[in-house]
């Protein structure tokens, strides 16, 4: 027998398997979040864990211009609330110095410290987190949290609790600009760091700007992307599986650049809305999905009454050349023209159909409306009653580009 061969019994002794690093990181996630949760539930209480509606995790490499773009996106998504900046939360003493040797600071710190700021009121609706998740743990923390908001939504949810836990939206946006881009910028700002500061310090005038000391070292600022894209980076995209990705070119121009955030977060009903509220909307269709094909239906519809209904057509036609358009005519200036008509031939759904394709396609926007009136016909000496026939009405309103008068 061979020397490294042994009897079944003891290869299921000696043979372990060797923990990854990945389920480590895993393992330590939930620890870290079971122990933030516990403590928070017993400060607030179950009931009391509003966590924001929508939250916004933005993310960025150093330069890429999250700061700049923050008010920006907060404008698009209607948030009112200050941003959570992550690093701004961690700035004792303690954590300063890890950041200043380029090291992040504790997930547990981070979780805990995060999650609690989350439960202010001010962030009920929504808000901006920058700067988290930026590690493995981190993402799984966010994950369970996620998990927990939705556990929470479906057990207050027939209770007087449920307006407090809606339906939870949670957007991944990245501000993507490569190395070369992101040290130029790092190290143009530390430039600008210095001139401003310099100026306050003469004048007086002014606040102090925070200076990083890797603004100043090319290198310092290679080394800050290089963590960026080894965890930042690599710790978002992993949860672009789980919540609404944005990856956001930041490399150019700052219009550029809104344009690309404007495109990408644009209101979506079913990632946004309640999945019943949906269900019970949805039935209607979308305005994009109406005027897709918009034209070319209006110009089947033109075609079909010319061979299918032509008389009629000819008539709605005849009426719109002699009784509207003089009256249009006068209103070139104003752009808007009201015409009120009894004309017979609106009482048929087709000819006022015609009427609205025929303005529509000549480019003016016209509406009609039936406004019935009672008219006094006859009185009843005996009785009193006065006998009255319905007068019917309908008001149609023309608007279009009207013309610009320029006065010297």
């Amino acid at each position: 027998m061979k020397a490294d061969q042994s009897t079944p019994g003891k290869n299921k002794e000696t043979k372990k398997r060797v923990p990854k690093h990945q389920d480590l990181e895993v393992k330590d996630a939930q620890i870290i979040f079971n122990t933030v949760w516990t403590e928070l539930e017993a400060k607030y209480g179950r009931e009391r864990l509003h966590f924001p509606k929508e939250l916004i995790l933005l993310g960025g490499a150093p330069g890429a211009g999250k700061g700049t773009n923050t008010p920006f996106i907060m404008e698009a998504r209607g948030l009112t609330c200050e941003p959570i900046v992550v690093s701004s939360l961690l700035d004792s003493p303690k954590m300063r110095q890890l950041k200043e040797a380029g090291q992040l600071v504790g997930d547990t710190e981070v979780v805990k410290i995060l999650f609690e700021k989350m439960l202010e009121p001010e962030y009920e609706d929504g808000c901006i987190l920058d700067g988290f998740p930026r590690t493995y743990v981190q993402v799984e923390c966010m994950k369970l949290l996620y998990d927990k908001m939705l556990q929470l939504r479906s057990e207050f949810d027939n209770t007087e609790h449920h307006q407090n836990f809606r339906q939870p939206i949670v957007h991944i946006m990245m501000l993507f600009i490569d190395e070369k881009e992101s040290v130029a910028r790092q190290l143009n700002r530390g430039r600008e760091v210095l001139v401003h500061n310099q100026e306050v310090e003469r004048t007086g005038i002014g606040e102090m700007l925070e200076y990083r000391a890797t603004d100043a070292d090319p290198k310092a600022a290679q080394r800050r992307y290089k963590v960026f894209k080894e965890r930042t980076y690599d710790a978002l995209q992993s949860l672009r599986e789980v919540f609404h990705y944005h990856f956001i070119n930041a490399q150019g121009s700052l219009p550029e650049v809104r344009q690309n955030i404007v495109r990408e977060l644009k209101y979506q009903s079913s990632l946004e809305l309640d999945p019943r509220t949906f269900d019970s909307v949805r039935k209607l269709p979308l305005a994009s999905e109406i005027v897709s094909h918009a034209r070319q239906e209006l110009v089947k519809r033109l075609d079909g009454y010319e061979f299918e209904h032509r008389e009629e057509f000819h008539n709605v036609i005849r009426f719109i050349e002699t009784d509207i358009m003089p009256i249009v005519m006068h209103h070139a200036i104003s752009g808007s023209a009201h015409v009120n008509s009894e004309n017979p031939i609106l009482e048929s759904p087709l000819g006022m159909a015609m009427l609205i394709d025929v303005f529509s396609e000549r480019g003016y926007h016209a509406t009609i409306d039936l406004h019935k009136i009672e008219i006094p016909q006859s009185f009843n000496v005996e009785t009193g009653e006065i006998e009255c026939r319905m007068k019917r009405v309908w008001r149609i309103q023309i608007r279009f580009q009207g013309s610009e008068i320029r006065r010297g």
